[in-house]
């Protein structure tokens, strides 16, 4: 409400963006009474008031929802960004939390500027107390609402806040802040250090190993971690790391990625997920493509098969560990033919095989096709992408 008032004070042109979880009993309360301040005073409002249905950690959950609703209500409406009215008191809570948690951030505390799915979104506030706001509120004549679960040290933050900030003189929180400023100068310093050794979000193993461990971690945390996504505590970085120092291949889960390597170089990807796809004449077969693989006119070479009627329909599949192919110098187990070719532990999990109506491993791209559909005029080949 702050923050609403300033903007009317200095003329700036705004809409505002309510959001309702109903998660409170004064919630609807507060709705309504926006709703009143906005038409009172010319104010284009949003408000999203859905059912609120969420999973794990309400707070989390409830930023994210809050904030796509913002981006969409930007881009569908063409507003410039979004304004947020944290405050000081935030700021302090944020880093003092990322501490306690062993958190190696993108940023500690809050930044004043950011970008949230593409869109602007900043930060005015940072320079007031939550004290000085509400002084400025009851002035203006202002209503405010105090969030009733703040009271209940249920969440951590809330702890943090009464424990702590509220109770911090303004020579503490300028000590707090002189702090903050001060770990992201290392922060930046490193980060810009180490980005020299990543090429495409690609980090080669051997410079890795050559870096001190903080080094190592910050190399780390911006190669597994998304951009507006999870952050990892520092004992899980750690455990990380640990591979990485002592395994040469390797997939480790990190989120809903995970960290591989390929050619001496590791990063983060999709998480392999399995595919099977159905063909049921040559003519599907070229119109099919997926993620992992592409069908081509057939030219001879290891990635091409003959195929006659009787082997319809054709199932193009990930490769299963006990998969084995009948070619012409005996049966072949194909876990043996990525051992021996050294193919990525990542890429095992998603490598194309073809299977015939019979149930058999016809071709193996990268290896051939077994001895039964082998002619100088292959129906198609199978191409297997590298990523």
């Amino acid at each position: 409400m702050a923050l609403l008032r300033m903007c009317l004070d200095r003329n700036l042109p705004v809409a505002a963006a309510h959001v309702n979880y109903h998660h409170r009993a004064e919630a609807d309360e507060e709705e309504s009474y926006v709703r009143s301040f906005c038409i009172e005073n010319g104010i284009i409002l949003h408000v999203l008031n859905d059912p609120f249905v969420y999973k794990g950690n309400f707070e989390a959950a409830a930023r994210t929802w809050r904030y796509d609703f913002f981006v969409q209500t930007v881009r569908k409406y063409g507003y410039r960004g979004v304004l947020t009215a944290h405050h000081e008191d935030d700021l302090i809570e944020t880093y003092l939390m990322q501490k306690e948690r062993n958190l190696v951030p993108e940023y500690y505390g809050l930044k004043e500027e950011m970008l949230y799915q593409g869109v602007p979104v900043r930060r005015p506030l940072l320079g007031y107390t939550k004290k000085q706001l509400e002084e400025y509120c009851r002035k203006q004549g202002v209503k405010y609402y105090i969030d009733s679960t703040n009271a209940s040290d249920e969440y951590a933050r809330n702890r943090i806040r009464h424990e702590t900030v509220e109770t911090m003189s303004r020579f503490g929180r300028d000590m707090i802040l002189r702090q903050i400023r001060e770990d992201n100068a290392v922060l930046q310093e490193r980060r810009c250090r180490v980005r020299a050794l990543s090429d495409h979000d690609r980090v080669p193993l051997t410079q890795y190993r050559k870096l001190d461990e903080e080094d190592r971690l910050t190399l780390l945390r911006m190669t597994a971690e998304e951009k507006g996504g999870r952050h990892y505590s520092l004992a899980h970085l750690k455990e990380i790391d640990a591979v990485l120092m002592k395994q040469d291949d390797f997939m480790i889960p990190a989120g809903n990625r995970v960290i591989v390597q390929k050619d001496g170089q590791f990063f983060a990807a999709a998480e392999p997920q399995p595919y099977r796809y159905t063909v049921g004449s040559e003519q599907e077969a070229f119109l099919l493509s997926g993620t992992w693989f592409r069908v081509e006119k057939g030219e001879p070479g290891v990635n091409a098969v003959t195929v006659g009627k009787d082997d319809y329909p054709l199932i193009i599949r990930n490769a299963q560990p006990a998969d084995r192919i009948a070619m012409r110098f005996g049966t072949k187990k194909v876990h043996r033919f990525f051992i021996d070719r050294h193919i990525p532990l990542y890429e095992r999990r998603v490598w194309p095989v073809v299977e015939n109506a019979a149930g058999d491993v016809i071709l193996v791209p990268g290896l051939g096709c077994d001895k039964a559909h082998h002619s100088i005029s292959p129906t198609f080949s199978v191409i297997q992408y590298s990523h």
